[in-house]
């Protein structure tokens, strides 16, 4: 029996995947949730075979909750399920020790597919996103420009920034000003969109 944790904030949905995959008579949804801050405790309590995750839930999102579940609960083989596809998505949620990446208007009998796949050892990736993860552009930013643009898109002024980064005010405005540039971007705000757009924040 294929062990399952669900993890979606949208109620129907998330309904409908528990009645979809309990149709199956090799899986059985050991728990669901709707806050991603519930996906590694559960994890741990649960040992799943399998974590289905969305990206954008409330609390943590489920890439974070997928490298976290990676570490603390490594038989558990997490599959991102997502309305959020983006090759630079993929790339993060590869990159964070998922083992699946679908969108949520694949065939259910994909996704089912895909459980049995990554429980089995192999992963699981739609493959129009695969193709466009290997024709898409790296991310101009250096590692500090994103680690910055990461804090400002969190809500941190360019002080807390500094304080956090070991940076004075002044150079954190001016990887700001660099961000925005690289990026062709209107302003601050326009450059936190364009980055997570591309997956890289």
């Amino acid at each position: 029996m294929i062990r399952i944790l669900i993890a979606e904030d949208m109620t129907i949905l998330r309904k409908a995947l528990v009645a979809l995959l309990e149709l199956e008579p090799d899986f059985e949804v050991v728990d669901e949730v709707s806050c991603g801050d519930e996906i590694v405790p559960r994890g741990i309590e649960l040992k799943p075979d399998v974590a289905l995750l969305d990206i954008d839930l409330p609390g943590c999102d489920g890439i974070t909750a997928a490298a976290a579940l990676s570490a603390t609960v490594p038989g558990c083989r997490s599959v991102i399920l997502t309305s959020l596809g983006r090759p630079g998505n993929l790339r993060r949620a590869l990159a964070a020790g998922a083992a699946g990446f679908l969108l949520k208007d694949s065939d259910p009998e994909r996704l089912c597919t895909a459980i049995r796949d990554v429980v089995a050892g192999g992963r699981a990736v739609d493959p129009s996103l695969a193709i466009a993860a290997l024709d898409d552009r790296p991310t101009p930013l250096t590692a500090r420009e994103l680690e910055v643009l990461r804090l400002a898109s969190e809500g941190a002024e360019a002080g807390e920034i500094g304080s956090r980064l070991c940076l004075s005010s002044g150079t954190v405005r001016n990887y700001l000003t660099s961000v925005v540039t690289k990026l062709n971007a209107r302003n601050r705000m326009d450059a936190v969109r364009i980055a997570r757009e591309a997956g890289w924040i």
